[in-house]
Formats: C-alpha cells, sequence, structure tokens
C-alpha cells in the first residue's frame, strides 16, 4: 500500500503505526508492552526496489533481543504493509516525538519552570525520582511484571487493583514501585500519592494511637489516589496495624484508589498475615520477580555504569555480569570500580576488573553451604552428565571438563584437602586436582561461559 509513494511522500508514523498493530496481534501484550512499545522508526530510505529501515530501539537491550528473537516477523510486517522488500538495521536512540523526563532535580521534569514545585512533590510523595521505566532493564526474568507496573502507571485504580510484587532482595521490585510512582507525579505534580516502607506504615499507627491521633492518620492515608507500600510482609503479627490497613485499603480501593505493595513472597506465604488481607491482596494481580539471568545481569551492568558516567565495553560488562549475580551488588562493585580508577589515576582495564573481583570473591559470590555429594549431584545435573560417567574415565572433552569444575568447587568453595577430592572423584591423586583447580581458575577470568556454570551450581546448591 506504501510501496507507490516515494520516500519523502511515506507516512512513517502511520507506517510504523500499522506495523506495530500487526505485531500485536501475534505476540502476548507482555513481550508487545516490553520489547515494542519502546520502538519508533528512526530513517526509511528507497533503494531501487528495495527500502533500508532503520528502527530505533530506547536501550541497547531491546535492540539486541528484537534483533535476536522477532526480526523476522518485524520484518515481515513491514513488507507487508511496503508492499516490497526491505532491510532493518537497530540502532540505540531515544524517539524524539516520545515526551521524556530527566532524573535529576536540575532541570524542570514535568514541563513547568518552577523547581520548587517539583522538589516538593518528591519530598511529599517520598518518590525517587532516579527510578523510572526507561532505566529498568527487562528480561524474561521480570517482563511480566514490568509489564503489569506499565499498565498500572497508565491506567491507576482499573489495570491491576491491588498489584502486589515479590521477589528476593534486589530483583527490582522497589524500582517498579516508584516507577509507578513517577509516571503519576508526571502526569499530575500535585496527585495524592504516597511511598511508604510498611515499617512506616506501622510506626504512623503507633505514633498515633500514642498521641490520639489517628483521625489525622486516617485522613492522610484514605484520601489518596495511590497508596505505594514497600515490603508489606512487616505488619503480618501486628494486629492492631493489619486492622489498620484492612480499614485503609478498603476505603482507598472502594474510592477507585490504586494499592501497589511489594514483598519477600507471595501473600499466602507470609505467615501471621490476616486471611481477609490475603484474600484482597489475591484479589488483584500478584506477580514475582525472578533472580536476573545473564543478560538481565549485563543490561544492568550496562544501565548502571551509564547512570555513573564509566564507559565499559562490552567484554568487561560481561566479566561484571558474570561474577555478580544481583544488581545492587552490581551497583557497589561499579561504585569501587571507579573509585579505584581514580585513585590509581588510571583507566578501566580488564586487569582492574578482574583483580577488584578477586579481592571481592568472598562478598561477591556465593557462600556454599553443602556436602561432597550435594555438588557431585549439582555438577551432573547442570551438565546432564551421569554421576557414573562423572565420576569415571572419560577423557572426552563434555566430561573432562565438568569433572574439573568439580574438583575446582570441592576444593575452592568446600575446602577439601586436595587428597580428599581426588578419593571422591575416582580416586585421583593430588597432582590431578591441582592440575583441575589451576585449569578452571584461569578459565574462570577467561571465559564468561565457565563463570555462568560456576554461579548456575552455587545458585542451585
Amino acid at each position: 500500500m506504501y510501496s507507490a509513494l516515494s520516500t519523502i511522500m511515506l507516512d512513517t508514523k502511520k507506517l510504523w503505526r500499522d506495523t506495530l498493530e500487526s505485531i500485536k496481534v501475534s505476540v502476548s501484550p507482555a513481550i508487545f508492552s516490553t520489547w515494542f512499545s519502546q520502538t519508533f522508526l528512526a530513517k526509511i530510505e528507497k533503494q531501487g526496489t528495495r527500502f533500508v529501515i532503520e528502527v530505533g530501539c530506547a536501550s541497547p537491550f531491546i535492540k539486541t533481543t528484537i534483533e535476536s528473537r522477532y526480526f523476522g516477523m518485524l520484518q515481515d510486517s513491514l513488507v507487508k504493509s511496503l508492499e516490497a522488500s526491505c532491510d532493518l538495521t537497530f540502532v540505540v536512540r531515544q524517539n524524539p516525538d516520545k515526551k521524556t523526563f530527566e532524573h535529576t532535580l536540575d532541570t524542570p521534569l514535568f514541563q513547568k519552570d518552577d523547581k520548587e514545585e517539583i522538589n516538593e512533590a518528591f519530598l511529599r510523595t517520598h518518590i525517587r525520582p532516579g527510578f523510572t521505566f526507561e532505566n529498568f532493564a527487562v528480561s524474561s526474568s521480570n517482563q511480566m511484571a514490568h509489564a503489569a507496573a506499565e499498565a498500572v502507571s497508565n491506567t491507576p485504580g482499573s489495570a491491576y487493583n491491588p498489584l502486589f510484587i515479590w521477589g528476593g532482595v534486589g530483583v527490582g521490585k522497589t524500582h517498579l514501585m516508584l516507577a509507578i510512582g513517577y509516571c503519576l507525579l508526571a502526569e499530575n505534580p500535585l496527585a495524592k500519592i504516597l511511598f511508604v516502607s510498611g515499617e512506616e506504615f506501622t510506626n504512623g499507627i503507633v505514633e498515633g494511637i500514642r498521641n490520639k491521633t489517628t483521625t489525622a492518620f486516617r485522613d492522610k492515608y484514605r484520601r489518596l489516589k495511590a497508596l505505594l507500600i514497600d515490603d508489606i510482609q512487616f505488619i503480618a503479627g501486628k494486629d492492631a496495624v493489619q486492622e489498620e490497613f484492612f480499614h485503609t485499603f478498603n476505603a482507598l480501593t472502594n474510592a477507585g484508589g490504586q494499592v501497589i505493595m511489594t514483598s519477600d513472597k507471595p501473600p499466602s506465604d507470609i505467615s501471621k498475615l490476616e486471611e481477609r488481607l490475603k484474600s484482597r491482596f489475591e484479589a488483584g494481580l500478584i506477580v514475582d520477580i525472578a533472580p536476573p539471568d545473564f543478560e538481565l545481569r549485563c543490561a544492568i551492568t550496562q544501565i548502571k555504569s551509564k547512570e555513573r558516567g564509566i564507559e565499559l565495553p562490552m567484554d568487561l560488562v560481561q566479566v561484571i555480569a558474570a561474577n555478580i549475580d544481583a544488581a545492587r551488588p552490581i551497583e557497589g562493585f561499579l561504585v569501587k570500580l571507579a573509585s579505584q580508577a581514580r585513585l590509581r589515576k588510571t583507566e578501566i582495564s580488564e586487569d582492574l576488573v578482574n583483580s577488584l573481583i578477586g579481592k571481592g570473591a568472598e562478598s561477591i559470590a556465593l557462600k556454599i553451604r553443602a556436602k561432597p555429594l550435594d555438588v557431585i549431584s549439582a555438577v551432573a545435573k547442570h551438565f546432564s552428565v551421569g554421576k557414573k560417567y562423572l565420576l569415571g574415565e572419560s577423557r572426552v572433552r563434555p566430561i573432562a571438563r565438568p569433572r574439573q569444575i568439580l574438583m575446582y568447587l570441592l576444593r575452592r568453595e568446600l575446602g577439601l584437602p586436595l587428597t580428599e577430592v581426588g578419593r571422591l572423584v575416582g580416586g585421583r591423586d593430588h597432582t590431578t586436582v591441582m592440575h583441575a583447580v589451576e585449569k578452571i581458575t584461569h578459565l574462570a577470568s577467561e571465559d564468561v561461559q565457565i563463570r555462568e556454570d560456576l554461579l548456575g551450581i552455587k545458585n542451585s546448591l
């Protein structure tokens, strides 16, 4: 339908809208929201009978994912719309037509000139401006939570109410919650929203009872348009607090207000949480965030390093992501890396990264608290190798390398004597064990896959 038109006359915005509409019916809402909603048509040229199209992506992770997983689908949709062959390239670039907000207080955030109003909005609501959807890395481990949070930010009070996000420490629960609050403030700086922790909510009730100001406390919470509570599990076992939260929850939701909560476990697993609260939490959407996989840790490393003005090539990004298994330790490592580079007055290099990873191994790596037989089982399962072959005589590469990793873990992580490791791994002598430990130690400093294998086995233990 577009092929007869010249490049100049092409309505690129309509072309991209039509293309995305075609994609939308082929993928799940979560996938569309996560990957395609942040893309745009950056450039289109006609070369002979073909079109050359440049697709803009909001982040390197989105670019890599679409390029590797959805290239064919996107190309087919464009060919259908243009009725002509096309070649695609992908670039990391912000959409110039998209309204964006800076993450600092030094510039006007909500298209206003009054910085005091902006500062007051953040102080009043306790929302921290550095946590947005734009700097939240998305992968399969958190894409459902991300999509749900974006849906709530677009239609608060109706999309998912309440929204309950749970997961381990440092997986991004609070980041997503704050990103919702950020979007609501972007829409209206005077919005009645509040971000508090479960502990703050509890302390507020205790103070209200002590000072006979419970009426003021109720007015503060029950007139909100959105209540964001971090670590809601803190109120479990506190009867007066749960009673007050129960009525606050009902008052808010009945008035069309949005409730968002985070926890380290799902409602059904929070001990001493009243059944009536569990039933209300479960009436909305409960979504979990799994620990970040290797690709997501790479994206997190890139985002955090960019925020701190650190230029890291991809090979160093992968080294860091392979050795550190969560967002907060990654951020802490980058702070340490930047500090060491400044102190030594040197550039950030592979040697510097490896030296800091080595020094911080005890604090970064997971400590294994397992028996030798557990480690043997974990290695066999990770590599899909039978224990008989793992402990046997075969020297083929698919067996020998897992065996060396097993000896490395038994020696380095469990601290077993060389002779004991040899006895456990098929009766080998101590020199064989020493060679295996040295080999894996060397490979772990160079080979991302080896580091990922070691981390995967540790996680399983």
